[in-house]
């Protein structure tokens, strides 16, 4: 357990923000101090929002080691060389770029990806089938050159994911991965508190698979439409909506609801475009040479802390998840700083849950709104009335309940 007071934390509410935004998420997470918007598409994480941000990289990371996948750190400055070996230099194929030049002249771009890199580097250590199944993956800042950022974190030029990348011997290993990566994805969902609303999404697999898989949350500030099937949990992207895809998947049009969505994870076959590409070799069970077999899979990080920030909240605040919400219960002291206070942190110890205490120069109105914002789980009053009788008042903010419970009571309610 970890204590923690509003004064020593950064918590930086304020009532209104400068600028008129249209989303959701952003203006709440912007309200209640979570983010601070730079420019267009660029915010920098305040520390309670930055909290929320790991407790979702955790899960996801978690996940990614569970099937085996290995963790790197890649780089961000990308010279021109792979990315022209694979034909995504040039502007008018990619579009997203954002470059610079050093001081010498040499030109070089900001990853807005990492096939090539990976790639190329794997080229340096792998040589045989027995190298592989691999799966790299990194979570990093990324940066994309987007014409239009918009809807807060849902759509920004800096932002932050995980991306993983599986390298196998033939097309049947690489199938096995492609399963495990779905389900781990499909984890992931449930885990962060979007499953029930998050949909496997059929789209389209480019040249290199009939298909390729989305993971949509359904959100009504979307920007893909998408044809689903409450049902089976299944979902077409209208990229693909065709007499032939609903044939191939065993769907009925007429069960179908089309709805607005957000992608916040995909899978792609890539086969071996990038190893052909970049030469990546490798001696084969048989003893020939083979190009190795690829696949990408991202999520957007910083993108989900969006989409719940826009699916978890009321008029009053957020209403954040307890395994990713910044602190499980706030304090909200109406009184001086007393001994009942450390009775009160003294009890929740036993819980091992972190704790943050409000412990601003500011009236209790201001602290009583700014609670139900901040969207914490659970918030604890104490005032002089309580005191007298031993108790506190806790506020459940997901369903707005409020009870007065005793010291010796609270861990029953706080779970």
């Amino acid at each position: 357990m970890s204590i923690f007071f509003a004064t020593k934390f950064f918590i930086k509410t304020t009532k209104d923000i400068s600028d008129k935004e249209v989303s959701r998420n952003a203006r709440l997470l912007r309200k209640a101090g979570y983010i601070f918007k730079n420019l267009a598409g660029v915010y920098t994480f305040l520390p309670i929002g930055l909290r929320v941000l790991r407790k979702i990289e955790n899960i996801v990371r978690g996940e990614m080691l569970k099937i085996g996948a290995i963790e790197f750190k890649s780089n961000t400055l990308q010279a021109p060389d792979i990315w022209k070996a694979s034909n995504r230099w040039d502007d008018n194929v990619v579009d997203v770029w954002f470059k610079t030049k050093l001081k010498n002249g040499q030109k070089l771009g900001l990853a807005f990806t990492h096939e090539e890199m990976y790639t190329d580097l794997l080229k340096h250590f792998v040589k045989s089938y027995k190298d592989l199944p691999i799966i790299l993956f990194d979570i990093r800042d990324m940066f994309r050159n987007e014409p239009r950022a918009k809807s807060g974190l849902l759509r920004g030029r800096e932002f932050y994911w995980k991306a993983a990348y599986s390298f196998a011997e033939n097309p049947d290993d690489h199938n096995k991965i492609y399963e495990e990566l779905k389900n781990a994805y499909l984890r992931i969902m449930d885990k962060l508190g979007i499953g029930d609303f998050t949909y496997l999404t059929f789209a389209s697999g480019g040249t290199f698979s009939k298909y390729s898989h989305e993971f949509q949350t359904v959100c009504k500030v979307g920007e893909d439409d998408i044809y689903l099937d409450e049902d089976k949990k299944l979902a077409i992207n209208s990229e693909v909506f065709t007499e032939q895809t609903l044939k191939d998947l065993g769907l009925n049009k007429a069960n179908l609801k089309h709805v607005k969505a957000v992608e916040v994870g995909n899978i792609f076959t890539l086969g071996t475009k990038f190893p052909k590409a970049l030469n990546l070799k490798i001696a084969s069970a048989s003893g020939s040479e083979t190009f190795a077999y690829m696949g990408s899979y991202g999520i957007g990080i910083s993108r989900i802390m969006g989409i719940i920030a826009e699916k978890f909240a009321d008029k009053n605040g957020l209403i954040w998840p307890k395994n990713i919400a910044p602190f499980t219960v706030e304090i909200v002291p109406l009184v001086e700083y007393s001994k009942f206070l450390q009775n009160v942190l003294q009890t929740l110890t036993k819980l091992n849950m972190d704790i943050l205490v409000d412990d601003r120069p500011v009236s209790a109105g201001r602290k009583l709104v700014d609670s139900d914002l901040l969207g914490i789980p659970y918030r604890i009053v104490i005032s002089e009335r309580l005191i007298k009788s031993n108790k506190v008042e806790v506020k459940q903010r997901a369903t707005g309940k409020i009870i007065e419970v005793t010291l010796s009571s609270l861990p029953k309610v706080i779970k």
